[in-house]
């Protein structure tokens, strides 16, 4: 669906988008919620996820598009009740455009949106007081996606339009400095279908020694070493996928072994394994989502923290693919797809013990939530979706 240039991503859906926009009420002055961190989950039973659930509301934030008809002010506001997954909307964070991701600093006090704009940029929130920190450019077009290093000295980001990877340092204080490492993604040439690169993702290995990015259209993860104190980056390793199968989200099984690659062009997810020592990445075989013959375009997958259960977002099929994670991780067996309750799934999002799933529908301007059966891995719907405009990133802590 992204195949086709940058531009398309913030367009769809942006008309759809009107009806959700009075959603969040602008009133930046409303208290900020509460950002102590979360009881961890425990690898048990669902009795034992259920006593460590935190009571009270939890923070829950909001990535849309600015620059579209129908789309929202800002970085948007609310609340989640951690027992029942009802979400209250309580404001916006302005002078934040097009933020279509988020990401949260370890310490919990920094938030981290993209501007996803022909200049694409980066900017940090300070969540105490939601000021806004800054903003600093990422040396490429639409950036789509950004993590911290789990050091909390980096910030990584992917830029869609151009296929480059940007890093940036991170201060004492949450802000961000000048960019440090700018990579393009020059070889392999572009996939079918594609006229060149669009890096959509970039994390760090579980275990901390090696940064990789996904590349739409190049068809390609890239592995690099990061530098600790220069923050440049080094390649290592390429992975093809299959020609046109468009990877766009990479997440790993908890024992850092085994990844899950969603393919957005081919409407295919693949195995991947992966070697800590060399960073090297395999892919494996193409496999079904479940969604039959009609256009779909998978959107990112997640895998449960006790590593038994993966979840995929659907766009075109509007539901949420269900897979059993055996082998220690090496093989996924599909279980079957659930209605996602919205349209166009953009993103998908734990909550913090695991209990609750959250899907950011940016066509209907929704967010749905399902509560999560940690047994068998089965979604049963929370409640009502809440109205978000043009939603395209839900981020609850």
């Amino acid at each position: 669906m992204d195949s086709g240039g940058w531009s398309r991503r913030r367009f769809v859906g942006a008309l759809a988008g009107g009806a959700a926009a009075a959603a969040l009420p602008a009133c930046d002055n409303a208290p900020a919620p509460a950002t102590t961190p979360a009881p961890e989950p425990e690898a048990g039973t669902s009795a034992s996820r259920e006593a460590r659930r935190p009571s009270g509301p939890r923070p829950l934030y909001l990535g849309t598009y600015t620059s579209v008809e129908g789309g929202g002010k800002g970085i948007g506001l609310a609340t989640y009740d951690a027992a029942t997954g009802r979400i209250t909307g309580s404001g916006t964070i302005t002078g934040v455009g097009d933020p279509s991701y988020l990401a949260l600093h370890p310490d919990r006090r920094t938030l981290y949106a993209v501007d996803e704009r022909d200049d694409g940029a980066v900017t940090a929130v300070r969540l105490a007081d939601r000021k806004v920190l800054g903003s600093r450019g990422t040396g490429g077009a639409a950036p789509c996606h950004l993590s911290v290093h789990p050091g909390g000295r980096w910030l990584l980001s992917a830029n869609y339009g151009s296929g480059s990877v940007a890093v940036h340092p991170i201060d004492a204080s949450g802000a961000l400095g000048e960019r440090t490492g700018l990579v393009r993604h020059t070889g392999p040439p572009p996939g079918p279908g594609q006229e060149g690169p669009h890096a959509h993702q970039f994390v760090t290995s579980p275990d901390g020694g090696h940064v990789l990015a996904v590349d739409l259209g190049t068809d390609t993860v890239y592995t690099y070493r990061l530098d600790g104190k220069a923050g440049t980056l080094t390649e290592v390793a390429q992975a093809r996928t299959r020609p046109g199968a468009g990877p766009r989200h990479l997440t790993f099984h908890p024992g850092g072994r085994y990844a899950y690659l969603a393919n957005e062009v081919d409407n295919t997810v693949a195995v991947c394994s992966y070697d800590p020592a060399s960073g090297r990445v395999e892919v494996g075989e193409a496999q079904s989502t479940g969604t039959g013959s009609g256009t779909n375009y998978p959107a990112q997958i997640l895998v449960t923290a006790d590593g038994r259960h993966a979840f995929l977002a659907n766009r075109g099929h509007n539901s949420l693919t269900r897979y059993a994670v055996e082998a220690d991780g090496a093989r996924l067996r599909l279980l079957g797809t659930v209605p996602v309750g919205g349209d166009f799934p953009r993103q998908i999002a734990f909550s913090p013990d695991g209990t609750l799933l959250f899907a950011a529908n940016q066509k209907s301007s929704t967010v749905t939530v399902f509560h999560v059966d940690g047994a068998d891995g089965a979604l049963r719907r929370a409640g009502e979706a809440f109205p978000s405009p043009v939603a395209v990133c839900a981020l609850p802590l």
